[in-house]
């Protein structure tokens, strides 16, 4: 089976919205969550579409869902965790509940605000995933990529022909993912930037699926402008 998972578990803090997490801010007269999980119920392969999101906007995601959402019966809400890598666990924990969790399970996981992911890049995350059990959306890197060891002084300029920039959607087997992430030290949990990584640390190859310069992450004020620009047609500013 394969399942959507859009998570929504986090403040973003970085958008210095007081009022509401950022996936719950407007573009283009919804909220970013929306537009996601409308791109997500285009793909009929899906089982369910899981939403994980803070415990306080559980009852305000369901009213959302069940205003703007024309078929929302495969949808479910569900509490994210303390961690990205957590709140995945808890999809992973939710599907195992209903008895769906085996070897050939596949979840397709993508960032809330990310709202412009394409149906094409949805498609080769499952058929990748179904492949080769781990795979990673990403675009290659456009700018010079610098490395400090201090934040003062350059140690290391990498070749860029070999560098990408991640996305998301991440997607992967499900069950081979929580068997690795339980499997991991502290230390290891404590160094995880997201889920592709758990792969890596242990030696597990993650294979790349071409992504796109507009399928944005809504991280700064800054980028709800390019957004809104995005849905009229215009130029990415």
């Amino acid at each position: 089976m394969i399942y959507g998972v859009i998570l929504a578990g986090g403040i973003g803090s970085r958008m210095n919205s007081k009022e509401k997490p950022k996936q719950y801010i407007n573009i283009g007269g919804k909220p970013i969550i929306l537009h996601t999980i409308e791109k997500f119920c285009l793909c009929a392969e899906f089982e369910e579409i899981l939403i994980l999101c803070p415990k306080d906007w559980m009852e305000y995601t369901k009213g959302l869902i069940r205003k703007h959402i024309a078929s929302p019966d495969k949808i479910r809400v569900l509490e994210g965790g303390a961690t990205r890598n957590e709140t995945i666990m808890n999809s992973i924990a939710y599907i195992e509940t209903k008895g769906n969790l085996d070897e050939e399970t596949i979840i397709v996981t993508h960032d809330a605000v990310r709202p412009f992911v394409t149906y094409r890049i949805l498609q080769e995350n499952i058929k990748a995933a179904k492949a080769h059990g781990a795979c990673d959306t990403v675009i290659p890197a456009t700018d010079t990529i610098v490395e400090s060891q201090d934040s003062s002084v350059i140690s290391a300029i990498p070749d860029r022909s070999k560098l990408y920039q991640g996305q998301t959607p991440q997607s992967f087997k499900a069950l081979k993912l929580q068997e690795l992430y339980n499997s991991l030290t502290e230390d290891e949990k404590n160094i995880l930037t997201d889920a592709a990584k758990i792969f890596v640390i242990k030696g597990e190859k993650v294979y790349l699926v071409k992504g796109e310069t507009s399928n944005i992450k809504i991280t700064y004020p800054y980028d709800l402008t390019v957004a809104e620009s995005l849905l009229k047609g215009g130029p990415a500013c």
